[in-house]
């Protein structure tokens, strides 16, 4: 769009390699930032060379966490076109935290048109090799120099991109999840549906005490009878039991509607699958392994797409699934999610955008 201003670096980064890449760590040449104030709402739209910008310590952000962020991909397919997977599903659910957490909604159509204006222009940061994308961050902040319970009055808007390397770099391996009923992430009625900064601020201390005990995650019970499942610290969870795939029902308002989730319930469905959206018990799942229904569990989520589950420790109660190893679901479900995302299988519910 015309009215998105581009200010070209001067001092272009070299870009990393394929094999050096992790996840988060590096970031492209430009940014895309917008404005808000009360008298001229979301304002002056620029793509500007990525770095630090001057902020008051009274900020607003800082002292009451008014701030909101989203997560999803570019990738290079196998025809060498840069694509985006499901990107308008991810600007409305940005749409919808940012209501929750009284930030004014941005316009969907001018953030699609920036994304893909930035993308184009960093079009060659986009890495090569299967597995590898490049990882895009849109996030909002308040920045009332003031220090008052409200909501603030001005803000920044701004999309940063980062070349991330193969998620599984050593294989798709089962990963083992601590399930706390000691603390609690979110409860019904709070921020757990939003992809609001506060909810992982509350999820560290108890994912710091997972690895510990040598866990890479934690599985989140709901914040009343700590008996329902949630959802695990960066991922929505799945389980298949007997002949149905169960995930835990959105409807309490404390699980993000995570997008990766729906895909895999879309896709599951097409398929012929029996989807099961309820509430689901941690004491069911661990009835259902002693009675051999377990057959796998897995999270969602745009990092891993899909991540195994090869154990589950839930007060010192120890399962194994699937031997700990990969199940058959998980794998074809990875493979079906990423087939499309680079395009190696058909997109036949149209949620792939190309860029350029």
């Amino acid at each position: 769009m015309s009215n998105i201003q581009f200010i070209k670096t001067k001092s272009p980064k070299q870009k990393p390699d394929n094999d050096s890449l992790g996840f988060g760590n590096v970031f492209s040449d430009h940014m895309f930032v917008m404005d808000y104030s009360i008298d001229k709402g979301w304002h002056d739209p620029r793509i500007i060379p990525y770095g630090p910008f001057e902020v008051e310590p009274s900020m607003m952000v800082f002292h009451y966490g008014q701030a909101i962020f989203e997560g999803l991909k570019a990738y290079r397919n196998i025809n060498g076109d840069i694509v985006a997977f499901r990107p308008l599903d991810n600007i409305a659910r940005l749409n919808y935290s940012a209501e929750r957490l009284c930030i004014p909604k941005v316009d969907e159509e001018l953030v699609w048109e920036a994304l893909k204006k930035l993308l184009e222009i960093e079009k060659d940061w986009v890495p090569d090799e299967e597995g590898t994308s490049l990882y895009i961050r849109p996030f909002i902040i308040a920045t009332d120099p003031c220090l008052g319970v409200r909501p603030s009055y001005t803000y920044k808007f701004f999309i940063i991109l980062s070349p991330v390397g193969a998620y599984y770099a050593e294989g798709f391996e089962p990963v083992k999840i601590y399930v706390t009923d000691k603390y609690v992430r979110a409860a019904r009625g709070g921020l757990g549906n939003t992809k609001a900064s506060a909810n992982y601020a509350a999820s560290l201390y108890a994912a710091e005490e997972a690895k510990k005990k040598g866990y890479t995650q934690v599985l989140w019970l709901d914040a009343c009878s700590h008996s329902y499942v949630e959802e695990v610290g960066t991922m929505n969870i799945f389980f298949r039991i007997g002949d149905a795939l169960v995930t835990p029902s959105l409807e309490g308002g404390s699980i993000l509607s995570g997008i990766t989730r729906d895909s895999v319930i879309a896709l599951a469905e097409l398929m012929g699958y029996k989807v099961e959206e309820r509430l689901i018990s941690i004491q069911e799942v661990f009835e259902a392994h002693e009675q051999g229904k377990l057959k796998e569990v897995f999270g969602t989520g745009t990092a891993a797409v899909i991540s195994p589950v090869g154990e589950l420790n839930w007060n010192d109660r120890v399962i194994e699934i699937n031997n700990g190893k990969t199940g058959e679901f998980s794998k074809m479900m990875y493979d079906k999610l990423t087939g499309i995302q680079y395009g190696k299988e058909e997109d036949t519910l149209g949620w792939v955008k190309r860029i350029c």
